[in-house]
């Protein structure tokens, strides 16, 4: 969104209002100007702006937005205390609609009158991710450039939908040795969950844990290939450029439609059907049943267009 408003406004002052974890990614965009924690009390006290624009709807920050003197500030007709926090309200309903998030987004823009019904394959040119720091001497020794890089990230914090360990097991024993290497990402934490996994194949690289979130995306940069679930570090690759493979439940409102990675060589796989038992729980079987040789055979095919299935 900053970077369209960007093509459209390219003299506008842009300041991005997240949480301190969420720095370091907004942190890579060109097209973002200045960065304010809403963790730090002080600084959200005193943000100042002539225009806020609720993408992520909280009622804290709406309050707050109206108390700090905000003169336009911009929600959705949905949330009830926008229509007492907000001055410009858009009707947007997000549960059924059939565009990605992104696009979604983009309707927000509708107020200044510039065109909001963006292509999916156009997304990919407003990232600006330009500003990824250099990766460490030692990080970037392990990438092997005769080989094509490949991270695997099997766990998600409980954001998405998982593939499981028997899954990404069976992908690593179906890859060509010669042709791939292979790491696994994660925190510490997750670290402990794959232990499995990484006893059982002695010739991937353990990452987990060990690198700062500034780190694992100039790892990723220097990388070839990620396969994730619905995670950040699946969009992250994506707007990176890199061939990012997602791996997707059939439900909405977490379904690919709404939350594929987008990218130049971007991809998902899901079943096609329409399931809803895992909705009261994680177990989902139907992301359970993607075949490691269909990955496999994303992974060894050209660049996609972001919009794959199987």
């Amino acid at each position: 969104m900053a970077g369209y408003l960007k093509k459209f406004f390219p003299k506008c002052r842009i300041i991005f209002l997240g949480r301190n974890y969420t720095r370091d990614v907004v942190g890579l965009s060109q097209h973002v100007d200045e960065f304010v924690s809403w963790d730090d009390v002080e600084a959200r006290k005193n943000l100042k702006a002539d225009c806020i624009i609720h993408v992520f709807p909280v009622k804290e920050i709406a309050q707050q937005a109206k108390q700090n003197g905000i003169k336009l500030r911009v929600g959705t007709t949905n949330r009830l205390y926008h229509w007492m926090t907000c001055n410009k309200l858009i009707s947007l309903s997000r549960k059924n609609s059939p565009l990605h998030e992104s696009q979604l987004n983009m309707q927000l823009l509708s107020f200044l009158n510039i065109p909001t019904h963006v292509k999916l394959e156009d997304i990919k040119n407003h990232y600006g991710f330009t500003k990824v720091e250099s990766l460490d001497d030692g990080l970037k020794a392990m990438i092997d450039k005769t080989k094509i890089n490949l991270i695997l990230h099997p766990k998600s914090k409980g954001s998405a939908r998982e593939w499981g360990l028997e899954n990404f097991s069976a992908l690593i024993d179906s890859l060509d040795k010669n042709k791939f290497k292979v790491f696994i990402s994660g925190t510490k934490e997750e670290g402990v969950l794959v232990k499995p996994l990484l006893e059982k194949h002695k010739d991937v690289v353990d990452l987990t844990g060990q690198l700062s979130l500034k780190q694992f995306i100039s790892f990723i940069n220097q990388a070839d290939a990620l396969v994730a679930a619905s995670t950040g570090p699946l969009h992250i690759a994506s707007a990176l450029g890199k061939k990012a493979i997602g791996l997707f439940a059939p439900m909405r409102p977490i379904h690919p439609g709404r939350w594929m990675p987008v990218g130049e060589k971007a991809n998902y796989l899901v079943l096609n059907k329409e399931c809803s038992d895992c909705r009261k729980n994680s177990d989902c079987h139907c992301i359970r049943e993607i075949k490691a040789k269909q990955v496999v055979d994303l992974l060894n095919s050209g660049p996609s267009t972001g919009s794959g299935t199987n």
